[in-house]
């Protein structure tokens, strides 16, 4: 399988025209940009997925809808409907339009994972409500994710007590205040 490219970004967020796999990156602890997406049903439940137990970064957590990088070139807008046409997939003919997604805000983070492994990275929130969605009627691939569930806000805050979920404090509370305001 052919390694994945990245745009490499400076501290502001800005290309710098360098592009390197997506290990070197890491490995190098360069700036690149992430797309997180939080889907929503129309009974305002979130969709999380289960990943799976061999990631490199945290195996068998529980995670918001939809998350991943930005190949070389991409925009967040596409990568966010390639990561979902990749990791979730609709039987009925579902797909997604990039005017269906709410843009949230970017927030930047920094994380040591392990002595090969440095996250240097720039978020994009999105929020994409879609109607008629169930965990029954989603695929989804089996080599990044074990499992799918809709829970509710509160179900959502309570995972979070127990460190269930991945940490992603910002879109959570974003999330719930989105919600609350409906």
């Amino acid at each position: 399988m052919k390694e994945e490219l990245l745009d490499v970004l400076d501290e502001n967020g800005i290309k710098t025209g360098e592009i390197l796999s997506r290990k070197e990156i890491h490995k190098k602890g360069l700036w690149h940009r992430i797309i997180v997406v939080a889907i929503i049903n129309e009974n305002n439940e979130i969709l999380i997925q289960q990943r799976a137990d061999d990631k490199d970064k945290n195996p068998g957590m529980w995670d918001i809808s939809v998350t991943g990088h930005l190949s070389a070139g991409q925009d967040s807008l596409m990568a966010a409907t390639r990561e979902i046409s990749e990791e979730v997939s609709v039987s009925l003919g579902y797909s997604v339009n990039v005017k269906d997604f709410r843009f949230m805000f970017s927030y930047r983070k920094e994380e040591k994972v392990n002595e090969n492994h440095y996250d240097r990275q720039f978020y994009d929130f999105f929020i994409l409500r879609q109607s008629g969605l169930s965990a029954e009627n989603i695929k989804f691939q089996t080599s990044e994710v074990q499992a799918i569930k809709f829970i509710t806000i509160s179900e959502l805050n309570e995972m979070r007590e127990k460190n269930l979920l991945v940490t992603r404090d910002e879109c959570y509370d974003a999330l719930a205040e989105y919600l609350f305001r409906l």
